[in-house]
């Protein structure tokens, strides 16, 4: 619900960095509540998409590349403008799994390890686009591995089938 929140503005409207209204192609980006926005080293923004029905990397297609594109290219430049880091200085990653299912990036400085940011859960959206720009279908098709903590209940579920 925060999610939604932040979207309709009932919600932190004053920390939005960049905004693109558009209902398909358009995102929210706001700081990260990881990030105290006191220095640049441990930079955190999320950009939080306006469509709900894409919930995570496995529901991207081919369809979604205008709307993948927008979030680079102008989270870069929002990112650049307001706090002066270029685009060169950023990772900008997808989780799989996500931490909640509403399509969301995470855009961070390159230097800091943030949580999540290892190869083991993090996608870079270019590789993402480059990807989905080969095949459509790509995210659909793929085995994707992902790590889980011991206590995680998905990991308990796949243990429960006899999957690990």
């Amino acid at each position: 619900q925060w999610v939604y929140n932040i979207l309709e503005k009932k919600a932190e409207a004053d920390r939005i960095v960049h905004e693109n209204p558009d209902p398909c192609n358009g995102f929210v980006l706001v700081p990260d509540f990881k990030w105290n926005q006191n220095q640049l080293d441990d930079l955190y923004l999320i950009a939080l998409v306006h469509r709900r029905e894409v919930k995570s990397l496995r529901d991207l297609t081919a369809e979604h590349l205008p709307l993948l594109r927008n979030i680079l290219q102008e989270g870069k430049e929002a990112v650049a403008k307001r706090f002066g880091v270029p685009g060169s200085q950023l990772r900008i990653y997808l989780h799989y799994q996500p931490s909640y299912y509403h399509l969301h990036v995470h855009f961070t400085a390159l230097g800091y390890d943030a949580p999540g940011s290892s190869v083991e859960r993090a996608h870079l959206l270019a590789d993402v686009i480059d990807n989905l720009a080969l095949d459509s279908m790509y995210y659909q098709k793929r085995a994707l591995t992902f790590a889980l903590r011991a206590d995680e209940l998905l990991l308990k579920k796949f243990q429960e089938a006899g999957r690990v």
